[in-house]
């Protein structure tokens, strides 16, 4: 019988692995139970002859309600008084869409008001030629 390579998974620097198997695996990660930010998955395998090999996954978990913040961005230099609208929604239980709080209210963007603008001053200008033409 050929002897197979066995897989340790730890989870950050956590000296209890979250699992230890011979190879091949099909393996679940339920990052529920971890909290949200930078995380990595550390995977140590053993060959039958005991050489080692080592891979490091990182990942983010966001298991928490998302926060929407619109009016300040990452490292914007301010002043003065900025108006702000923050969001906070989850995504539920995953079995039951949520319609109510799903959606990021976000107000109209500059260009579409640009746009507006244009085919307004541009139906207003089709209209007071058409009318002086005759």
């Amino acid at each position: 019988m050929e002897e197979r390579s066995s897989i340790i998974i730890f989870i950050d620097d956590d000296p209890q692995p979250a699992g230890s198997f011979k190879s091949p695996i099909n393996f679940e990660l339920d990052t529920s139970k971890l909290v949200d930010g930078e995380h990595y998955l550390r995977i140590v395998s053993k060959d039958p002859n005991g050489k080692e090999g080592i891979r490091k996954i990182p990942f983010t978990v966001r298991n928490g309600p998302d926060i929407s913040v619109e009016g300040l961005h990452d490292h914007q230099v301010v002043d003065g008084v900025i108006p702000m609208m923050i969001n906070a929604y989850g995504k539920g239980d995953q079995k039951v869409f949520l319609i109510e709080g799903s959606e990021v209210p976000r107000s109209i963007p500059g260009w579409i008001w640009i746009v507006h603008i244009l085919i307004g001053a541009w139906a207003i200008y089709y209209l007071v030629t058409q009318l002086f033409a005759h």
